[in-house]
Formats: C-alpha cells, sequence, structure tokens
C-alpha cells in the first residue's frame, strides 16, 4: 500500500490550508492514511511524520497493521491521547484541522477544553475523501477482486429466488455464500424486493414472500480486504409481459448510455443527464427517482455523487457505479448498476454479470 505518497498527498492540502496538522478519526480515512482496522484510533498528522493513538486492547494489531506513523499505546480514548500529546509538543499555538463531517459536537468541545492555548481547532470538510476518490493500483486490483466475488454470487439468487420463497431466504443463501468465498461482511442491507416492493429503491430483503409475474430487484455487494462491491440486477418471475419488456429495456438502453458517458473530464451530471435523457425520451423519467450513481471504494457510498447538480469533473482512478432506475408504487421497479473504472481513455466495466433480463 502506499501510506508515505498519501500521507505526504495529505500534507500538501493542510500546507495549502495552512494547517500545521490534522486529527484523523473516521476509521475508513485511517485505514487509508495508515493501514490501522480497529474500532478504536486517532491518526495525527503533521508536517514532519505521523502519531497514530489507540488503547491497550490493539497494541498487537497496530502493531501488526500501521504503516508510516509512529505508534502510541494509553490507558484513555484515542482523542485523549491525541490531545496530551500536542500539549506535550506545542511550543506555540498549532492551527490543527478536525474531521467536521465525523466529529461530533461533544467530542469537539472536549478537545477544544482540552487543548486550552495550545491548538485552535480548524474545521475541515472531505480532504482525505477527495484524496480516496482516485484510487491507486493497489486500490483498484482490490476493487478488482471484490467485484469479482460479488459477480460469482449471482448464480445463487437463480438458484434460490422463486415464487413463494421469502425474500430474506434469498438474501440469507446469498450471504452464507459471500461468507464461504471469503467476504469479510456484506457492504450494506442486501436489497431482495419482488413484486409491488421492487418499486421500493431500497427494499431490503424482508419475510415478504417473492411474488409471481413481476420483478425482483437484487441489489448486494461485499466487502473483500476492506473494499466494497456493488451490484444491481433485476429478475422477473415467469414470463415477462410486453409491458415489463418495456421498462426493463427502457432501464437497461439508460443504463448502457450512462456507462457510455463515463470517461476522463466528463462532469458527474453529464453521466446522470445521460441516463435521465434516454428515460425521458419515453416517458419515464419522472420515475428515476435517485442519483444515477456513487463513488465506491473503501466505504459502499463515497464521493463523487453522480447527481444533476454534481460538477465533480471525472478522472482516471475514480470508481463509480452507474445505477438508473424506474420504480412505479403498487406496482413495480427495474434497476440495473454496475461498477466501472475511470481508465485514461474512457472506462472498464468491473462487474462482468450479464445484464439481458433472466426469468425465473
Amino acid at each position: 500500500m502506499y501510506f508515505a505518497r498519501r500521507q505526504q498527498s495529505l500534507r500538501a492540502v493542510l500546507e495549502k490550508q495552512r494547517l500545521d496538522a490534522i486529527l484523523i478519526t473516521h476509521a475508513p480515512n485511517i485505514r487509508y492514511l495508515c493501514g490501522f482496522t480497529g474500532s478504536a484510533g486517532a491518526l495525527l498528522l503533521t508536517a514532519r511524520g505521523a502519531t497514530f493513538f489507540t488503547d491497550g486492547r490493539y497494541r498487537e494489531q497496530s502493531k501488526t497493521e500501521v504503516r508510516n506513523a509512529r505508534i502510541v499505546v494509553r490507558p484513555k480514548s484515542p482523542l485523549e491521547s491525541a490531545s496530551e500529546w500536542l500539549l506535550e509538543k506545542a511550543k506555540t499555538q498549532l492551527r490543527v484541522g478536525i474531521e467536521s463531517d465525523h466529529v461530533s459536537v461533544a467530542a469537539r468541545d472536549r478537545l477544544t477544553s482540552a487543548l486550552g492555548s495550545k491548538a485552535r481547532l480548524i474545521p475541515t470538510s472531505m480532504l482525505v475523501e477527495r484524496l480516496r476518490m482516485i484510487k491507486d493500483a493497489d486500490e483498484i486490483q482490490l476493487m478488482r477482486q471484490a467485484a469479482a466475488l460479488g459477480d460469482s454470487l449471482f448464480a445463487t439468487i437463480l438458484q434460490t429466488a422463486r415464487v413463494g420463497v421469502p425474500e430474506i431466504e434469498v438474501a440469507a443463501a446469498l450471504e452464507y455464500e459471500a461468507k464461504k468465498k471469503g467476504a469479510q461482511e456484506m457492504a450494506f442491507g442486501t436489497i431482495i424486493a419482488s413484486g409491488a416492493r421492487s418499486a421500493l429503491p431500497h427494499g431490503r430483503a424482508s419475510q415478504a414472500t417473492i411474488q409471481a409475474n413481476g420483478f425482483v430487484v437484487c441489489d448486494f455487494g461485499v466487502i473483500l480486504t476492506g473494499y466494497c462491491s456493488d451490484m444491481t440486477r433485476t429478475l422477473f418471475m415467469g414470463r415477462p409481459s410486453a409491458e415489463a419488456r418495456r421498462i426493463y429495456d427502457a432501464v437497461l438502453e439508460a443504463q448502457l448510455a450512462g456507462v457510455s458517458a463515463v470517461r476522463p473530464g466528463a462532469t458527474a451530471a453529464e453521466i446522470d443527464q445521460a441516463a435521465r435523457k434516454s428515460l425521458k425520451k419515453i416517458g419515464l423519467a419522472k420515475y428515476f427517482t435517485h442519483s444515477t450513481g456513487h463513488g465506491v471504494g473503501l466505504e459502499i457510498h463515497e464521493a463523487p455523487r453522480l447527481a444533476a447538480t454534481s460538477q465533480e469533473v471525472l478522472q482516471p482512478g475514480m470508481i463509480i457505479t452507474v445505477e438508473p432506475g424506474v420504480y412505479i408504487p403498487g406496482k413495480w421497479g427495474v434497476r440495473i448498476e454496475d461498477t466501472v473504472l475511470v481508465t485514461e481513455t474512457g472506462h472498464e466495466i468491473l462487474t462482468h454479470t450479464i445484464k439481458e433480463l433472466s426469468s425465473c
């Protein structure tokens, strides 16, 4: 992993922000910068180095995982340890950045009280997350592996999704297979939504049974070596009617249009517009009720967001989802999603499961 390079990139940001240090407390950001995967830690990054703080529970784990940072283990919370360390080292008042998106008001107040006049806390937003948008070679390889594992699970859905079977049973079979194949855990609550429930964009698997003559939206992802996969496919139970095929083909056309628009220099809004325009031509855009996609990596939802108002410019190394859908309340819904890498010349689709309409 490129921890030294990542830390140096963050130092360049600190210099632009006129910060003497930054206190990293968001677990995915800590992992990105030094490799620690536990639940109690804080990383203090300065121009001269990095110091990782944890408690006795993670003494041995931090020795194994933490790279490119000094390790300090104290019988206190990582925030208390970091503030004590700053008090010991600071000779003049320091400008210390905190992750305002992740630090509670109570934690900020405790830090302010502990540091007194030795440090001025400066709220920052998305400094590490913006670095994480561009995946390095190691991350891209890990995400290819996670996507491949996700692809391999679709067969389990095809084997278990039958009329009358509870949605939760299909999800359980999929999740069991994922664990057998090495997944750490699921990236989010598995969505298996059938019949009228397929019109719920986030219809997590329930005790409801799979209905005949309707769609089943299957949205799932795994975490493998810390990185997430994300994919959606939609099945039809029985023989699809002409109307069902029209809806499905419209979503597939929109999804392909969105993927085709992915290239360096395109804005996130342009990807959203490409998918939405395709549905608008046949009067279905009003049933597409969410953004077209999002970044994915150490977290299932990362920057950039592919929405109508997002002017983020796509760059090589970004990994995003493209997932338009049509949801007709009380009737049915369809979503198709791929994970896509932005390359130097265009894009590479990381999820390879077939997208033709599968009937069960």
